[in-house]
């Protein structure tokens, strides 16, 4: 089972920007919506699509050709397009497959091998009682399934008099969290390689042939 983290903030907040310091050829980016990185970049495998079972398929193949890092940026647009998609679909059926559907791409990317990271990059909401939490579509798809809750790491950006960070703690109305003493302090730099070399660490995530060697 891979390690799957939840980064979560409004558009320009920094969180594509978090990923310009991982390594390209250790990286498979796939993106729900075609639009350039904020930084300067070359030779990143990228996949563009908002297709679930597409999604799907790119992680797996990006993990059995050796990626260790498999992002998905932009994630809400996977629910979003398939509800525009949809839109002049009557009944409430459609809620509930667009809610197994993104259920469906985050427990196929928690199944990959145990060394490969998971990032799934997605856009917040604040739901009637004042949480924040990730974006979805309408009330019924909430019903259906807390996304939150299928993971063990949820990040959430933070900027601050142009300083660009992650917040590692619940603040009481949102649905951060982390495991105990993974980070240092509830205020880290928003970089998913430092935040993924730490992951590393804390969970002694090795490579396949480390693994072989050490056996």
């Amino acid at each position: 089972m891979s390690i799957a983290t939840l980064v979560l903030g409004q558009s320009g907040t920094g969180k594509t920007a978090s990923l310009r310091n991982l390594e390209p050829s250790k990286t498979a980016l796939i993106k729900a919506v075609e639009k350039p990185l904020p930084f300067r970049s070359k030779d990143w495998q990228q996949v563009t699509t908002d297709q679930w079972g597409k999604m799907v398929k790119a992680a797996q193949t990006a993990a059995h050709r050796g990626r260790e890092v498999v992002v998905v940026d932009d994630f809400q647009y996977v629910m979003a397009n398939e509800f525009m998609r949809r839109s002049e679909e009557k009944g409430f059926d459609k809620f509930t497959e667009i809610a197994r559907h993104a259920w469906e791409v985050i427990n196929a990317l928690s199944s990959l091998p145990e060394h490969v990271r998971v990032y799934i990059l997605s856009h917040t909401q604040d739901d009637d009682f004042g949480r924040t939490k990730i974006k979805t579509i309408g009330k019924m798809l909430d019903e259906k399934i807390t996304l939150e809750g299928l993971f063990t790491i949820v990040l959430r950006t933070q900027v601050n008099d142009g300083v660009y960070q992650f917040r590692t703690v619940n603040n009481g109305s949102d649905t951060v969290k982390s495991p105990m003493g993974l980070f240092e302090s509830d205020l880290i730099e928003n970089d998913i390689n430092a935040v993924d070399s730490q992951i590393v660490d804390y969970y002694g995530i090795t490579q396949p042939e480390q693994q072989e060697q050490v056996s």
